[in-house]
């Protein structure tokens, strides 16, 4: 038998297609469709004594070793029955047994896969329904109609908890002779749903194209909806002149190599630290067991979800809101990256594995890049006395993905510096979400940023998981505020100085920022003195000062996204809890699961084992200039 994986390592190929043979040998006679197959993460009190092992150096082949497991999701229609069930199961490789087995409520909802995706799509094509609603539009000559599906939202409180799929639709111009040619700008305003029990497309939403002066559900429309619309290509072959050509090359050259390592076992060093990746389809890339120096910093770091809710408050915009980790697992759509583009340098690549429904298992190539970056001055002083400067430059080890889901692409990265410092990054890029409106008109809910073309507003809420492990897994969370103090003769004579006031954060709760206040939050082990400060040891996190969801309270929106409704939140450890919006977002009304629910425990968080979550939100009022890649 093969050497066992380290237990923090993607699930090979191998082991998925294991874990698949024993669902089917389970389920004699069913027709099984899969949904996802990936590694099951040791509970933590097991996995942290091998890793304890392997720190200190005493790790031999007769270690004892946590199960390997895999996570398996999948719909099940047994023999002589029609409907599909939907069920859960943890598979031992090794022992190739199930081990752990249940059948999801009907309360919830699967995350979504691609194969459905392409089933709406052919729902959507032979549909009578959906064909003469298009046939009322007249589309220019050489059009092609284009249906990008979507998640359904939240239920509103007349449908049936039944799943379904909707889809925007837009038109592109073939005459172009281009399958690249960008058909935003064409949009149509349609929205056909599907009941995916009956495959059919059971409704029309006909939406609204009018502006501020008209009534919210109006169809004021003409049938040449399109007639005003304007091609905005962005493939350099349909550009008017192609990109500009006046830029020389800038070379990023390693002639000696990386200075980072990258082992056969996910495990990455470089510049005293030492860390491993892995990747899974819901969360991405996740870092586990981060040293520095020799010494614990994080068990556990990962971005645990992102809500992007739309703020068109015409009828059915309320229910566009996607949960992009949830809904559909973001790490279905992680890019194949590629050399000179998407990272720059000496680049090691790390690849996924993903399922089809057949539950075989799939390479997906080069979804990890890991590479160093110049980030421009670290430190700099120069000796007035002498002249003298001494500077350094700001070098960083990247690690990267980035997700295609319809018109948005995120970027996301773990950037580690060279003072133990870590830097979590989310940028977005792609074309921003569009609908048609008449000629002429503006809306308060979005900006005109092309003919005929609307973007609405919208916010994206993203949460970083951060399980801290600060010289050991006992750690305290201490939001730090500094105040003015007013004069005093005995403690501020001259009325210069300001109170440094720490607060332990003594149950779970989730908190905001103040910025106001300069409020920052540090994890400390109050176990472990610094020898030079006599202070205890800890790591300070800074997160950004951003709006939080601006949905309102008891909205559908809002209450689906309780996570998104605090900046911070502090919760005790408990395995499997990893989902900051609960594991099944997909449809929902309201969240459940999540960490708004974690904190009602109010579990003790001093010197325990905590978990820090941060919510940052981009609220995005597009510009003429997003338009069409921002």
């Amino acid at each position: 038998m093969a050497p066992t994986p380290h237990p923090l390592m993607t699930l090979t190929i191998d082991e998925t297609n294991i874990a698949r043979d024993v669902i089917i040998e389970s389920h004699p006679g069913a027709s099984i469709y899969f949904r996802i197959n990936s590694l099951l993460e040791p509970a933590k009190a097991e996995l942290t004594k091998f890793l304890d092992a392997e720190h200190s150096g005493q790790l031999t082949s007769s270690t004892p070793r946590p199960a390997r497991l895999a996570e398996v999701k999948y719909d099940a229609i047994e023999s002589g029955s029609k409907v599909p069930v939907y069920q859960e199961a943890w598979v031992d490789i090794r022992q190739k047994k199930v081990v752990k087995h249940e059948l999801i409520s009907t309360e919830f909802q699967a995350s979504l896969t691609f194969p459905e995706f392409e089933t709406f799509v052919e729902v959507c094509e032979k549909s009578p329904l959906f064909r003469k609603k298009i046939e009322e539009f007249k589309l220019p000559p050489g059009f092609e109609v284009v249906i990008e599906p979507w998640p359904y939202g939240g239920l509103d409180p007349a449908d049936e908890n039944r799943r379904f799929f909707q889809g925007l639709i837009f038109a592109a111009d073939a005459s172009k002779k281009n399958k690249d040619v960008n058909f935003y700008p064409y949009p149509l305003p349609l929205i056909p749903i599907m009941d995916w029990a009956k495959k059919e497309i059971v409704r029309i939403d006909e939406l609204a194209t009018g502006g501020n002066n008209d009534p919210l559900n109006s169809k004021t429309h003409a049938a040449g909806v399109l007639d005003h619309c304007q091609s905005a290509d962005y493939v350099p072959e349909l550009l008017e002149g192609g990109p500009r050509k006046d830029l020389k090359t800038l070379n990023v050259t390693q002639p000696d190599g990386p200075s980072f390592t990258v082992g056969d076992d996910q495990l990455i060093e470089w510049q005293k630290w030492r860390f491993r990746v892995s990747f899974n389809p819901r969360e991405g890339a996740v870092i586990h067991d981060v040293h520095y120096d020799g010494r614990s910093v994080m068990y556990r770091l990962s971005f645990s979800e992102m809500t992007v809710p739309y703020a068109d408050p015409r009828p059915p915009f309320h229910r566009k809101q996607a949960f992009d980790f949830g809904d559909g697992g973001l790490g279905h759509c992680a890019n194949n990256l590629q050399l000179g583009c998407d990272c720059l340098g000496v680049i090691k690549y790390l690849d996924g594995v993903i399922v089809g429904s057949d539950g075989k298992g799939e390479k997906a190539p080069n979804v990890i890049c890991i590479h160093e970056q110049d980030n421009g001055i670290n430190w700099k002083h120069t000796n007035w006395r002498t002249g003298r400067a001494v500077v350094t430059r700001r070098r960083e080890l990247v690690v990267q993905f980035i997700i295609t889901l319809a018109n948005y692409e995120y970027v996301f990265a773990y950037k580690f510096d060279q003072a133990g410092g870590i830097v979590v990054e989310a940028r977005a890029t792609g074309i921003v979400s569009v609908v048609n409106i008449d000629a002429g008109k503006t809306a308060d809910w979005g900006n005109v940023v092309g003919p005929g073309v609307l973007a609405q507003n919208h916010q994206h809420s993203f949460c970083v998981r951060m399980d801290p492990a600060i010289d050991g897994h006992k750690n305290t969370v201490v939001y730090e505020e500094s105040l003015p103090m007013q004069i005093d003769p005995a403690t501020n004579p001259n009325g210069n100085r300001y109170e440094v006031r720490k607060t332990k954060i003594s149950t779970s709760k989730g908190l905001d920022l103040d910025p106001l206040n300069g409020r920052v939050f540090k994890v400390q082990n109050l176990d472990k003195t610094n020898p030079i400060s006599g202070r205890p040891v800890g790591y300070k996190i800074v997160p950004p000062v951003t709006q939080k969801l601006l949905a309102a309270p008891n909205s559908v929106q809002s209450n689906r996204a309780l996570f998104a409704q605090q900046h911070v939140w502090v919760t005790k450890y408990q395995d499997q809890e990893l989902y900051a919006a609960g594991k099944y977002t997909l449809q929902s009304r309201r969240e459940v699961g999540g960490v708004a629910d974690a904190v009602k425990r109010n579990d003790n968080t001093v010197q325990d084992d905590v978990v820090f979550w941060n919510v940052f939100t981009l609220t995005h009022n597009p510009r003429v200039e997003d338009w069409p890649v921002m």
